[in-house]
């Protein structure tokens, strides 16, 4: 089985690349993030004649998650258990923005994930982001308790390391490396989930964003946010991962490239 990830940066300005890496890459399970479409409004007939079931979960031109499946789609969950919601300054009321959903496809359980950004260190934004951070693992922890392969997949807008920033000197005061974020990751691992390392193809570190501004992707001035943290059942199937930075060339495509994990459930 195939599984991936990518953030599409809207699937509406993305949808003839989505549907063309679709038919190349084959996957039979995808995670997308940052769909910008509300639920009603996602090409669910595009994507079906390629084969694909849909769920979505949107709201309209921000964030979004979705997963498609041609290996069955069943068990949809939105939003995690206990999730915060982010009040924006011009707002009078919380809002709950469409980040998490899951489901449950060819006998494997995902979780699509789009955590938020956190704008810079100190901001309400960066507060809700580790709260958000928190449910998320009290959301593993209790989907964790049945025994399937299981994995989270997405955008975590968190460098596990400073490997995985091509400068780190250049991200010294900003959100995506520090340690309350780091911890959060590591609090997600020790609830039993590992990082499946992917291959990057060209250039020694697997990075899977690079800024569309000062030529980041020819200069591969990146860094590795798109993580697919997986249970013991589901990293011992897994036979090859990789980064499809190809996705990542031409005429409009994203800021970041998929992430591809291959899995013999078999050798489990």
């Amino acid at each position: 089985m195939r599984i991936a990830t990518w953030n599409v940066n809207s699937v509406g300005a993305r949808l003839p690349r989505l549907l063309d890496w679709l038919g190349t890459a084959e996957p039979d399970v995808v995670c997308l993030q940052e769909i910008k479409v509300a639920a009603d409004d996602f090409p669910i007939d595009e994507v079906g004649e390629l084969g694909y079931e849909v769920a979505a979960h949107g709201t309209g031109r921000w964030a979004g998650v979705a997963i498609l499946s041609r290996v069955g789609l069943t068990g949809v969950r939105r939003g995690l258990l206990d999730e915060p919601g982010f009040q924006p300054e011009d707002a009078m009321f919380e809002v709950h923005e469409p980040r998490a959903m899951a489901a449950t496809c060819g006998g494997i359980r995902v979780w699509s994930v789009y955590v938020p950004n956190g704008r810079e260190v100190g901001h309400p934004h960066y507060d809700y982001k580790l709260r958000w951070l928190e449910s998320l693992r009290a959301t593993v922890v209790e989907e964790l308790s049945a025994p399937r392969p299981f994995a989270l997949l997405g955008d975590f807008n968190i460098a596990p390391t400073d490997a995985d920033v091509w400068d780190i000197t250049r991200f010294a005061t900003s959100t995506h490396v520090t340690e309350p974020e780091r911890q959060a990751l590591a609090a997600l691992r020790d609830a039993g989930l590992a990082d499946v390392y992917p291959r990057p193809l060209k250039y020694d570190v697997p990075f899977t964003y690079w800024d569309y501004r000062q030529l980041s992707f020819p200069k591969n001035r990146g860094m590795r946010i798109d993580l697919v943290y997986a249970n013991v059942p589901f990293a011992a199937a897994v036979t090859d991962s990789y980064v499809d930075r190809e996705a990542r060339k031409g005429t409009m495509p994203s800021d970041h490239a998929p992430v591809v994990v291959d899995l013999d459930l078999a050798r489990d």
